[in-house]
């Protein structure tokens, strides 16, 4: 199961439902380290490179709230070949589940989604379900962090009276190169493959 059918099926008036997957809530390869980098908020912008062709360009804002945090994104994914765009929106909320012991050495965070591509002619639900784990990594005589972690995520894809369960591995890395700034880069392996990239103000 490619990127490339699903997009094709989605954008597709006569399309069915899409047969493949949607890592998180817009259907972008883009994943979440197991913690937020923010006091308050962060604001960003992602560009991402689904396997199969086309480039996706979205906005990204994410909020503290007690124990979670919550995200809105939205964009346009351009798909190429002279098919339409299809528009992007989502929400994403996260929550921290497990912090690194002795016997245990990553810290995990539970990450639930909605959201959905829309189309004229066929559009779909978008629900992803995942565990990020990770652990910040401090370089000795540097300032820049890093935060590797891997996010396996099962995901509901429904639209056109059709629903299905896939499954992804996320692999990312974000880093912070002031304390005002990170870089963000993930990637996506088995139902969804490809790449995101991100540039993130926090606050």
């Amino acid at each position: 199961m490619r990127w490339s059918r699903m997009s094709y099926l989605i954008i597709a008036a006569s399309a069915g439902f899409g047969s493949n997957a949607a890592a998180q809530a817009t259907g972008m390869p883009s994943y979440n380290a197991p913690y937020r980098a923010f006091s308050r908020s962060e604001i960003g912008l992602v560009l991402s490179f689904p396997n199969g062709g086309g480039t996706a360009f979205e906005g990204a804002y994410r909020w503290a709230s007690g124990k979670f945090d919550i995200g809105l994104r939205g964009g346009i994914f351009t798909p190429g070949g002279g098919a339409n765009s299809v528009l992007l929106v989502g929400a994403e909320a996260r929550e921290r589940v497990v912090t690194h012991t002795e016997d245990f050495p990553l810290d995990g965070a539970l990450i639930l989604g909605i959201g959905g591509q829309f189309v004229s002619g066929s559009s779909a639900l978008i629900v992803p379900v995942g565990l990020s784990l990770g652990r910040r990594v401090n370089p000795v005589n540097s300032k820049i962090s890093i935060v590797p972690y891997v996010q396996p995520t099962g995901f509901l894809i429904a639209g056109s009276g059709n629903s299905d369960f896939f499954f992804a591995l996320g692999l990312g890395a974000d880093f912070r190169l002031t304390p005002r700034f990170d870089a963000r880069i993930s990637a996506g392996l088995g139902d969804l493959e490809g790449v995101s990239i991100s540039a993130v103000w926090v606050h």
